[in-house]
């Protein structure tokens, strides 16, 4: 018995009728692991099938569709429909003549889908929160995923929304990171913090799902942290060291932030905008650089906070993911971050 080039077995006429028996149970061993075999449920099929191979497919009649087992389960590859989730919705709308139900969240907890299916995701990460510093530079925004036509299985899934970080309150205290906002296995990367002249990792900003601004201290002028590939921009350069001192602008979800110069901070980062509770909004912009009195401090919008001119800087707003604004006095605070939201849309 010979195999095709993919491994498909076929009876050669040099086989002996003795081996007939063996070459038709190979035959039929392979359509099990290549073919689409009908069950009339899924405890039909696990039942016939105790272990799967990786790569093996059914159909099942109760429901028409298809599953693939990818290892460790079956999953969906065929037939799905939209999901509909149980929870009380936050609104609903028509739009293109299709009618749409959502499901915002802006603290942690859960979607429950009672029938399986797709949906449309939109997560924002928090905003970071700024450093104090002759010069800090604007936090970045929170990281942004659009998922559309995502699949859930039936079941009950945890919404974690991200915090805002923190800002810090001093020059020798460091601002943190914002939080990440996570449903299943998508994850919104929370916006990255600016340091402060004295606190612990100053030397570089603190990268995220956007990178926040870089600060001038010391006489050193700081380069922007790092955003996340898909999700967010990296924040500007410190402003140089000649006149007075300014921050870079922090990274947004749509732009990365402004470069500081000569006595003028960077702007934050622009966000990006989603519509999926039918109002277009735009989350997750940087927070503006700030700059020592006489100077220009950074701008920011779409949830950033701006910086701060010879003063604390101002907070993100909250459920829109922005980074905060830098300070530009050592005793002054950085602007804290804006917290994260998740918004689940499904067809009705």
């Amino acid at each position: 018995m010979a195999v095709t080039p993919v491994g498909n077995p076929y009876v050669e006429s040099s086989d002996l009728v003795a081996n007939y028996p063996g070459a038709s149970e190979a035959l039929a061993e392979r359509i099990d692991i290549v073919g689409v075999n009908p069950f009339a449920n899924a405890a039909a099929r696990d039942a016939a099938i105790p272990s799967p191979v990786q790569g093996q497919m059914c159909s099942l009649n109760d429901d028409n569709k298809g599953y693939r087992y990818d290892g460790s389960e079956w999953i969906l590859f065929s037939g799905a429909g939209p999901g509909n989730f149980t929870n009380a919705a936050t609104g609903t709308y028509t739009d293109s003549g299709i009618d749409y139900k959502y499901l915002t969240l802006t603290g942690t907890g859960s979607v429950t889908f009672d029938v399986a299916g797709f949906a449309d995701v939109f997560a924002d990460a928090a905003g970071g929160g700024a450093g104090s510093d002759d010069a800090a530079g604007g936090a970045g925004g929170g990281g942004i995923i659009v998922s559309a036509q995502k699949y859930f299985p039936a079941g009950t899934h945890t919404v974690t929304i991200g915090a805002g970080g923190s800002g810090a309150a001093n020059s020798s205290a460091r601002a943190t990171r914002g939080g990440d906002t996570t449903i299943t296995d998508l994850y919104a990367i929370g916006g990255g913090a600016s340091t402060s002249e004295s606190g612990a990792g100053a030397v570089t900003n603190i990268s995220g799902g956007c990178g926040a601004g870089g600060g001038q201290s010391s006489n050193v002028q700081h380069v922007g942290g790092s955003g996340v590939a898909g999700q967010g921009f990296a924040g500007g350069t410190a402003g140089p060291v000649s006149g007075s001192y300014t921050g870079g602008g922090g990274g947004g979800a749509g732009a990365v932030g402004g470069n500081g110069a000569s006595s003028v901070a960077g702007n934050g980062g622009a966000g990006a905008s989603n519509s999926y509770t039918n109002t277009a909004l735009t989350y997750s912009g940087g927070g503006g650089g700030s700059a020592r009195a006489g100077g220009t401090a950074g701008t920011a919008t779409d949830g950033g906070g701006a910086g701060g001119l010879g003063a604390s800087g101002s907070n993100g707003a909250a459920n829109r993911g922005g980074g905060g604004g830098g300070c530009a006095s050592i005793g002054g605070t950085g602007g804290n971050g804006g917290s994260g939201v998740l918004t689940v849309r499904v067809v009705v």
